[in-house]
């Protein structure tokens, strides 16, 4: 009896695992294209993504291809932790962009209307800096107070990370090289301090620099301080990349974008970029006659 006994209990332990359709994904979203991806591919492998969108930021396709799909405010964070959990979410992703500036509009408490989870976190968080990383590993550590784990949306899309080499037709010039080179250097500096992703770069001078205002608004700056245009956008991972959250992304807005302000290169660091939509964003790129090139350490100048 006691042999039977061990006989079965070792069946028991080599059972195979649920299926993932057994699973529910949780998913953080902001807006963009990032989210909607996700959760196509996560619905693909069979998984039930329980969907919390952030109020004014998540795109209204998500409710017809997530599970469930809650809505709830930035400065929420009690009702969001009570909406994974009474969805069944245990793991989490974060996926798309949130307005960071939000923090900075007058009367901020009145206009965010924070609920009581949120203040205590922002009342005991390390409050040695408000950067980007600094923010949101104190936004992990609160969810995890509840038994909650974040992994990287990139762990179910990884084909969303862009591949090294020359993706248009165009070729970048031996001086569009070495202003790559001299990008990088610049960008990956700017990571290392939590500042920001991206750099404009004409003739090794630098034009503007990524901060809280995103990029977007980093390319209308540049394209303002350089009429003759012709410049170049080199836009990396930090150096200390979690690729849970922040992962640096592009997609068709940010090649119209280019386009208005004047740019001809765009430089993205291969297999830690997310490229949205890439043969839609290529096609744009070509036709615009602009270069987008995916490099590692940048180029030899």
């Amino acid at each position: 009896m006691p042999l039977l006994e061990t006989t079965r209990r070792l069946g028991r332990l080599r059972r195979p695992a649920p299926p993932p359709a057994a699973r529910t994904i949780g998913l953080l979203a902001g807006s963009g294209r990032f989210p909607i991806l996700f959760a196509e591919a996560a619905r693909r492998q069979g998984y039930a993504v329980a969907c919390v969108g952030i109020q004014y930021e998540a795109s209204e396709e998500l409710r017809d291809l997530c599970a469930t799909f809650d809505v709830v405010g930035v400065a929420k964070m009690g009702r969001m932790i009570r909406t994974f959990r009474r969805r069944g979410a245990a793991e989490i992703v974060m996926a798309g962009k949130v307005t960071k500036n939000v923090i900075y509009t007058p009367m901020r408490w009145l206009h965010l209307c924070p609920d009581l989870r949120t203040v205590q976190w922002w009342h005991r968080r390390n409050r040695a800096d408000n950067r980007d990383d600094s923010l949101l590993l104190s936004v992990i550590a609160e969810f995890e107070r509840d038994g909650m784990t974040f992994t990287s949306a990139l762990d179910y899309a990884p084909e969303l990370l862009v591949k090294e080499g020359v993706l248009t037709r165009r070729q970048p010039t031996p001086s569009e090289r070495a202003d790559i080179q001299f990008g990088w250097l610049m960008a990956k500096e700017m990571g290392r301090l939590d500042v920001g992703q991206s750099v404009a770069v004409k003739e090794k001078a630098t034009l503007a620099i990524e901060a809280i205002e995103g990029t977007d608004r980093c390319i209308e700056r540049a394209g303002g301080l350089c009429k003759a245009g012709g410049w170049t956008l080199v836009k990396v991972a930090k150096p200390q990349q979690d690729m849970r959250f922040d992962v640096p992304t592009v997609g068709l807005v940010t090649i119209e974008n280019l386009r208005k302000a004047g740019a001809r290169v765009l430089a993205i660091e291969a297999d830690r970029t997310i490229v949205v939509d890439q043969p839609d964003v290529v096609a744009l790129a070509d036709r615009y006659g602009m270069t987008i090139v995916a490099v590692r350490d940048g180029y030899a100048a």
